[in-house]
């Protein structure tokens, strides 16, 4: 029986031949997150294409005052410099992820970042993303009205509309925005922060490699 184990776990063992999988796959994922929360701070032209200063993005000033605003925004002291910061963290750190370089030096503030997201922005919320008032872990009061808005939004769209073709890919549904989206990036960000940006498909790799040699 030790033996049949031994083998079955040598077996395993043999993938770690590919375990560089595994942070690339972290990285690749969290690359688009980033990068669209980043950009979507930033202030466009009518064209859509970015405003830059110095060649460098300029943060929208809507956002900046959302984060300044402490009757419909996040109330944060000095709103410029903390828009700057969350969002050249975002577009940038996305950059770094995409080509695995300083992977666990930026995995920091993005860490923050998201830290800063959930308890100042998705923490009244409670956890879900997606309103379910059936599974409620902390801070349930918004969501005991979910199943009425749910209810209330599916009548009018069977009314006036064509329901089974508006939810054909899917029912509708109503965003809670809790933290369960803020705390799964930050895990997925400390598993980089400890493992790195993995072997072979990374910056970091080949600089450490060099810095041995």
């Amino acid at each position: 029986m030790m033996s049949i184990l031994c083998a079955l776990q040598g077996l395993l063992d043999r993938t770690r031949a590919i375990d560089f999988l595994a942070p690339l796959a972290l990285r690749l994922y969290l690359v688009p997150v980033f990068l669209m929360a980043g950009m979507n701070k930033f202030a466009k032209t009518e064209d859509g294409s970015i405003v830059t200063n110095f060649g460098l993005p300029v943060v929208d000033e809507n956002i900046i005052g959302w984060f300044g605003n402490p009757d419909w925004g996040l109330g944060m002291p000095m709103p410029d410099l903390m828009a700057y910061l969350a969002a050249y963290t975002e577009f940038f750190g996305a950059l770094l992820l995409l080509i695995g370089f300083a992977v666990r030096w930026v995995s920091i503030p993005l860490l923050i970042t998201m830290l800063v997201a959930a308890f100042s922005v998705h923490w009244q919320n409670g956890w879900l993303a997606i309103a379910d008032a059936k599974s409620c872990l902390f801070n349930c009061e918004e969501l005991v009205a979910a199943g009425e808005k749910l209810s209330a939004a599916k009548g009018i769209l069977t009314e006036h509309g064509n329901y089974d073709w508006l939810t054909s890919n899917g029912s509708f549904v109503i965003l809670n925005n809790g933290i369960e989206f803020a705390a799964t990036y930050f895990i997925m960000l400390l598993a980089l922060f400890f493992i790195g940006a993995g072997k072979y498909v990374s910056v970091d790799y080949w600089l450490g490699n060099r810095c041995k040699s």
